[in-house]
């Protein structure tokens, strides 16, 4: 069969709404990758690749950040952002084969979340192993890494929060969350809410924001001769993702997504 062409492609893999889901969607999908995604479906929807093996190879990128950002200075900084860059791709391909093949599974969604707590989960604690300077000829220390790996706790339980929303409605019966019920129901928690979206610091501890903060660190501590950036960035990180799990919290149980 002849490869369809990306005008021919664009109308089912991207249905209207798929770009402008709230949180569905990263900016970088939007801005970029889906474009490049259609580019690469061409070459797929005629085989006998499935979404869930696509999805296999996204998990397999979302974890090889982390040994990718063990190879010091500016060209680990550079696999770790090429690695999130793939992990992005296929997270848009899987999805797109799946509307074209018509090929949809609970098992592909469930693939699709495991795959995205390993992506920040990775990113973080590959930097706190970068800040840590386990490859380096002084003494290795592992505070980096422990705050790295907090980091990374936490960036899971954010996400964990948000999934257990759905677990605690289906256990209780009743049916998906509508995205309206997550504002909270009181005016100074909507309006602390809407803040922190303006400012957006929480999207530190994404996988792809984390691994573009840890290439431009890296081009300055490699000017700098040390590992200043990279551990003040491991801190912050830490630091943010500690009171984000805490807020995040604080924002579902204020909401009317458990009611």
């Amino acid at each position: 069969m002849p490869r369809p062409s990306v005008a021919e492609l664009r109308p089912v893999v991207h249905p209207a709404g798929v770009k402008d889901r709230r949180s569905g969607e990263h900016w970088a999908g939007r801005l970029y990758m889906r474009e490049v995604s259609l580019r690469v479906d061409r070459y797929l929807v005629n085989t006998r690749v499935t979404p869930n093996q696509v999805t296999y190879v996204m998990t397999l990128a979302a974890v090889l950040a982390a040994p990718a950002l063990l190879v010091p200075g500016i060209p680990g900084a550079l696999l770790g952002v090429l690695m999130v860059q793939l992990y992005l791709l296929f997270d848009c391909v899987d999805g797109e084969l799946a509307r074209w093949k018509k090929q949809y599974s609970l098992s592909g969604i469930y693939l699709d979340r495991v795959a995205a707590y390993l992506c920040d989960a990775a990113v973080l604690v590959g930097l706190g192993l970068r800040a840590a300077d386990i490859w380096g000829e002084g003494r290795t220390d592992w505070l980096w890494a422990f705050l790295g790996t907090l980091a990374a706790l936490g960036a899971i339980l954010i996400k964990a929060e948000t999934d257990l929303v759905g677990v605690a409605r289906h256990q209780g019966g009743l049916p998906p969350v509508k995205e309206s019920a997550s504002e909270p129901r009181s005016s100074g928690m909507a309006l602390a809410r809407r803040a922190a979206g303006a400012l957006k610091f929480h999207r530190l501890i994404l996988g792809i924001e984390a691994s573009l903060l840890i290439l431009l660190v890296a081009i300055v501590d490699t000017i700098g001769g040390d590992l200043f950036y990279t551990r003040l960035a491991t801190a912050v990180l830490a630091g943010i993702a500690m009171l984000q799990t805490l807020l995040h919290l604080v924002s579902v149980l204020a909401s009317s997504r458990l009611k």
